[in-house]
């Protein structure tokens, strides 16, 4: 049986090594652009020279030799499902027998003014980009990076350790709006700035300048402000990688639709990870690459584990952790806690904990995940809930049985 995986990322790399150990005997081919396996959650640490590309593996040494899986580097620029194979950029078809799609996703460039064309601007998504932030940082003076959401400020981070000028424009007006709340976003912000970052926060980009070779120059901004620039970095969100897909018959949205299996609307094609175009976090694409290649081996296994609402950030030192939900809603209570060096955020609607940010100390945090996960009622608990431990939910029996004393209530 041949097993043909598309991509080299979490969800490709956990299928790959699950079919493995199930399958003794499958011939088990992956197929990536990238010559590296790596992390695309460390590639600000490449572009701040803190890790070189073997830093960023995060296979074992030797995995593909000890999996015994081949590895293709090229491009898959279309899929015959038909045929049952794919087709490579140099032309070579792969015949497959199933098919996991774990392609990811890629960097959205939106169409305003030259930002698409110009040879100076690029995303942050994969090693290539940050090979080429590395490359033109060498030579570049004043750095504009558009959008201030995780990636973006990943990207701030690592120039700024380089010692470059880095400017960060943000239509919120606040920095990391999707993770944090205007608390914990300012203590980033006002680290970054004790560092030389500028930030242009509410504002758009209207109109680019271009000079020689058609590279950006100057940015014009829908206040009239300008800001001038050697080169830009773009971290204004992601599309699923599909593109291969077109005219394939496998059916596509935001994402590669998939059924509770992780398998497409065609027989023997699966999809994981970032393409199918939720839960992108890297634990569940490990997750869904499993579930898909137990599937991919005749087992009948469903996802379940739909809960994304997961992040955590590290800048300077300060670690940040939000899970659940960040934004509020007006029937929920919100505390908070603050001391010098840490910050907790929580917020309650009817008796459950919906979501909570810690700052500057995580520990507990699989806790309140658990609680969020599965919407435990909390109402009970008298101490301070921010002291809240496993202790609170149980009891002990005459005999010194460990008693439960809550009913999981499965979230609505």
């Amino acid at each position: 049986m041949r097993h043909v995986i598309i991509g080299s990322s979490a969800a490709g790399i956990s299928a790959a090594r699950e079919i493995r150990r199930l399958r003794e005997d499958a011939e088990i081919i992956m197929i990536s652009r990238d010559g590296h396996v790596h992390s695309r959650c460390m590639l600000h640490k490449y572009i701040s020279h803190e890790r070189d590309v073997k830093g960023l593996d995060f296979t074992e040494d030797n995995f593909f030799e000890t999996q015994r899986v081949e590895y293709i580097q090229n491009e898959v620029i279309s899929v015959q499902e038909k045929e049952k194979c794919v087709v490579l950029r140099t032309g070579e078809e792969i015949p497959y027998d199933r098919l996991l799609i774990a392609s990811g996703a890629q960097s959205f460039i939106p169409p305003v003014g030259d930002l698409r064309t110009a040879p100076n601007v690029c995303g942050m998504r994969d090693l290539s980009d940050a090979q080429t932030i590395d490359r033109m940082a060498e030579s570049a003076d004043n750095i504009l990076v558009i959008g201030a959401g995780l990636v973006g400020m990943d990207a701030a981070y690592g120039l700024l350790q380089r010692g470059k000028r880095v400017t960060v424009l943000e239509m919120s007006h606040r920095i990391l709006p999707v993770q944090l709340d205007a608390h914990s976003a300012e203590v980033y912000q006002r680290e970054f700035e004790s560092r030389g970052a500028i930030f242009y926060l509410g504002r758009r980009l209207e109109k680019t300048i271009c000079g020689v070779g058609g590279q950006i120059c100057r940015v014009v901004l829908d206040t009239g402000e300008n800001i001038d620039c050697d080169m830009i970095i773009v971290a204004a969100g992601v599309r699923p990688a599909i593109d291969f897909l077109d005219n394939s018959g496998v059916e596509a949205g935001r994402g590669v639709l998939v059924d509770a299996g992780l398998q497409t609307n065609v027989k023997d094609i699966y999809a994981a990870g970032d393409v199918i175009g939720h839960s992108a976090i890297w634990p569940n694409a490990v997750k869904q690459g499993i579930v898909a290649a137990r599937n991919m081996c005749g087992m009948s296994e469903k996802y379940t584990d739909t809960f994304n609402e997961k992040n955590m950030m590290n800048f300077f030192g300060i670690v940040t952790l939000y899970l659940g939900q960040i934004c509020t809603r007006r029937d929920e209570v919100v505390m908070t806690e603050e001391d010098r060096n840490v910050y907790r955020r929580i917020s309650i609607r009817d008796g459950k904990v919906t979501g909570i940010l810690l700052q500057g100390d995580i520990s507990n945090a699989g806790v309140w995940q658990y609680l969020i996960k599965n919407q435990i009622d909390i109402s009970n608990i008298k101490e301070n809930v921010f002291q809240i431990s496993y202790a609170d939910f149980f009891s002990v029996k005459a005999d010194g049985e460990y008693r439960w004393n809550y009913q999981r209530q499965a979230a609505e």
